[in-house]
């Protein structure tokens, strides 16, 4: 196997791992997107609450496209994830401050899987480029000089 056999080879094998990267990477945005659709959703739902009144009748999503009944109870606090299956009240202004930095948070962290995924697709256009000048040049270099590609009878 020639040293030019050998690097389109290993061309090849840097492509795939490139591909599984960029794949990788576009799936983390995937998520970081719906997250971001997740909590601008209860911001806007915060923002609503704060406009209605105490026992005022509301539809409360329960999945599926599913909605239960209910009276809001209070309009001063809300009960807020903060992970690990943990959460505590907090009053609605507290709330929409802790979305809003968890967005801000969340829209850097996809600033800057897009840049990564840029960079992994210049390097794979980089070297999808490489590959074919390698591959067109160990093509022309495998024809025989002066000899020419047989003509099919039809």
């Amino acid at each position: 196997m020639s040293s030019e056999e050998e690097t389109l080879r290993r061309l090849a094998v840097e492509l795939r791992i490139l591909e599984d990267s960029a794949n990788a990477i576009q799936s983390r945005i995937n998520l970081v997107n719906a997250a971001l659709a997740e909590l601008r959703i209860a911001n806007i739902t915060l923002e609503g609450l704060e406009k209605e009144k105490e026992e005022t009748s509301l539809f409360v999503p329960i999945g599926g496209g599913s909605y239960v009944k209910a009276k809001l109870e209070s309009t001063d606090t809300v009960t807020v994830g903060i992970g690990a299956g943990v959460a505590i009240e907090r009053t609605i202004k507290e709330a929409k401050e802790n979305l809003e930095n968890r967005i801000a948070d969340l829209e850097k962290t996809r600033t800057t899987l897009q840049q990564q995924l840029t960079q992994v697709v210049e390097k794979i256009q980089d070297g999808r480029s490489k590959f074919q000048e390698l591959s067109s040049k160990l093509s022309r270099a495998e024809r025989p000089q002066g000899v020419r590609k047989a003509k099919r009878r039809t």
